[in-house]
């Protein structure tokens, strides 16, 4: 991933390396950094890209830096209590440099050989105030941090008369992350936590200075915007992706269209919604078409999904996805991109509940939260891959929105790259809490990977994590702890998938997961017992469990027929169907339990999953 550089930069930045040797250093260490970010499997840590401003501007501009700037250090206390410097400075100076080469014709540097063309505009940058402040949090291997930068901008004509001043405020926060060492000691992203610090004051400083330029005679952005049409505050990329990622888009599969946004806009962006036209009978197939993208801060990226499953009987077809994004407050929109399909019919005999439920009308449950994670192909690839949890993720978010009356907006679905650790961190630390009141259900759904220590401590896999070292895997009590502090009235968890050792010692084959640590007041449902495979259905396309938790979730398990699907109908039925299915049709044992023991009159029994409207007789198997 290279930014165009125009020559005279080019020349002005090489004369200027033969001086400023850390200027040569700094350029090669963002060029590397920048073709890093763009392999998002690569690394656990994906840093953030410069956003397009727009069209190149024709100035020629000199920048001068504030030598409190450039060598701006802060301090900082490690997790072992050992004291620390971030090169703060140079990193954010570096990415302002690398940000107006991609703005402006030439750029230079104060201090270097004289540029072969001349400036006409001067910009001094000088530091105002910094702070960095990590706060304790005494839970995870998380401590949430804050950056603040502050700048004045200080513009110049060729003769040196000033021309404006603009002040730049940053306040940047990310959490921080341990190193998966064996000391565990410092932050492993410590240095993405300044690079994106550096991408949103960077992105700040371009806005200020297009508008300045504009305002002293300079080529403004409404004459850009007639001239080329293109500049937008909000741009994005939409992929297509299937769900063995072999490009040839089957019936049964599962389709995702992903859309990555950044906003480069000077405004907060409040409105933006995503939408998708093109091939009705593939659009049919999408549970919506039109997605709130939420809102973005100046600079901020995010990543949005659309997802369906196409029908197993889909004919032999060409198709287009149409992929627009729109804000209401931004006057010229980005242009609409188009993906092509070829889509194939498949074999595969459908099931029933593939096809998503109608919504149940007058029952609602808006005080209930899903956090469904679905984790069928690792980093890692010395994991094995769980063909359907992914799938099967969506789909119980799919039952629970339209049989247990959550709204959309209940519900968090976390898949494959999307459920590295931070991002399931993030949901139980920043997205659930400030929804909790007296009356909150919380349900987790988990299928992939977990693994047990030689002393029997659980620990789930993340996306980005290693059945091998607990370092890079989320010890599950860590996980209980997150849930019971958000005291709600009811905490659920439910796991399909598989449960290994973690490491060589022997010694481990007689220890037992602890699927309930010590205090949890959540209810475990677990697909299987002690160590091994949770199998996987693959005439259906499920997971064993999840397959019959899908039924359940229909109505299958409401044995009184009062059209409520209870939590405790729930666990009896899949302790009955799972261990008969797996028996009678694999001639294998897996064995579904609750943890703690859950009886009939125990109040969480009687916890209302789903509804069903009409209620049909249950089949025989």
């Amino acid at each position: 991933m290279k930014y165009p550089t125009p020559p005279a930069f080019h020349a002005s930045l090489a004369s200027l390396a033969q001086i400023t040797r850390w200027a040569i250093l700094w350029g090669l260490l963002l060029t590397v950094s920048g073709l890093w970010g763009c392999e998002k499997l690569a690394s656990p840590f994906q840093r953030t890209l410069l956003p397009d401003m727009g069209p190149r501007l024709a100035n020629s501009v000199k920048l001068t830096f504030d030598p409190a700037f450039t060598n701006l250090k802060m301090p900082y206390i490690d997790g072992c209590n050992s004291p620390h410097e971030l090169n703060v400075g140079e990193e954010v100076e570096s990415i302002m440099i690398d940000a107006a080469s991609q703005n402006f014709t030439a750029v230079t540097i104060t201090g270097g050989v004289p540029a072969q063309i001349p400036p006409d505009k001067e910009i001094a940058v000088t530091l105002q105030r910094s702070n960095l402040k990590l706060w304790a949090d005494n839970v995870y291997d998380r401590v949430p941090a804050d950056i603040t930068l502050e700048t004045l901008l200080t513009f110049k004509d060729a003769t040196g008369k000033e021309l404006g001043r603009q002040t730049l405020s940053l306040a940047h926060n990310q959490r921080l992350i341990l190193e998966p060492s064996n000391r565990r000691c410092d932050y492993g992203n410590i240095q993405e936590f300044v690079h994106d610090a550096g991408i949103a004051l960077s992105t700040q400083f371009i806005r200020a200075v297009r508008t300045q330029l504009a305002a002293t005679g300079g080529p403004t952005p409404a004459s850009m915007d007639q001239a080329k049409g293109t500049l937008s505050a909000i741009s994005f990329k939409a992929t297509v992706l299937d769900e063995n990622s072999d490009l040839v888009f089957e019936g049964g599969e599962r389709i995702r269209v992903r859309i990555d946004l950044m906003n480069g806009g000077e405004q907060e962006l409040l409105g933006a919604t995503a939408t998708l036209t093109g091939t009705a009978s593939l659009l049919a197939q999408f549970p919506a078409t039109s997605l709130a993208i939420g809102r973005l801060h100046q600079g901020q990226s995010r990543s949005i999904e659309f997802a369906a499953t196409l029908p197993q009987s889909i004919q032999q077809q060409k198709a287009e996805i149409h992929v627009a994004v729109s804000d209401s407050g931004t006057r010229i929109q980005p242009p609409v991109q188009t993906l092509a399909l070829s889509i194939h019919p498949s074999s595969i005999k459908t099931d029933d509940v593939d096809h998503i439920p109608s919504v149940t009308t007058g029952f609602q449950q808006p005080h209930t939260y899903l956090l469904s994670i679905g984790i069928g192909s690792y980093r890692d690839q010395q994991i094995p891959s769980r063909k359907f949890a992914s799938l099967d993720a969506a789909m119980v978010s799919s039952y629970l929105h339209s049989l247990g009356g959550l709204p959309a907006s209940n519900i968090r679905l976390l898949q494959d790259w999307k459920a590295i650790r931070s991002d399931i961190d993030e949901a139980l630390l920043d997205w659930l809490p400030p929804h909790m009141n007296r009356d909150a259900v919380v349900i987790v759904y988990f299928a992939g990977l977990a693994s047990v220590s030689s002393t029997g401590e659980t620990f789930l896999v993340p996306y980005d994590g290693t059945a091998t070292t607990p370092s890079r895997s989320y010890p599950l009590k860590n996980f209980e702890a997150a849930l019971a502090r958000l005291k709600a009235k009811q905490t659920v968890f439910l796991f399909d998938g598989a449960v290994s050792r973690m490491g060589p010692d022997n010694k481990a084959k007689t220890i037992l997961p602890q699927w309930n640590p010590r205090g949890s007041s959540t209810l475990h449902v677990i697909g299987l017992s002690g160590i091994g495979q949770g199998l996987e259905d693959d005439q259906h396309r499920h997971g064993l469990f999840t397959y019959y938790l899908l039924r359940a979730l229909r109505g299958e398990a409401d044995t009184n027929r009062d059209g409520d699907v209870t939590l405790g109908e729930t666990v009896a039925y899949l302790s009955q169907k799972v261990r008969w299915a797996a028996k009678t049709y694999m001639n294998q044992e897996q064995r579904p339990f609750a943890v703690p023991a859950i009886s009939p009159i125990d109040p969480s029994a009687a916890l209302i999953l789903t509804k069903v409207a009409a209620i049909q007789g249950t089949e025989a198997h």
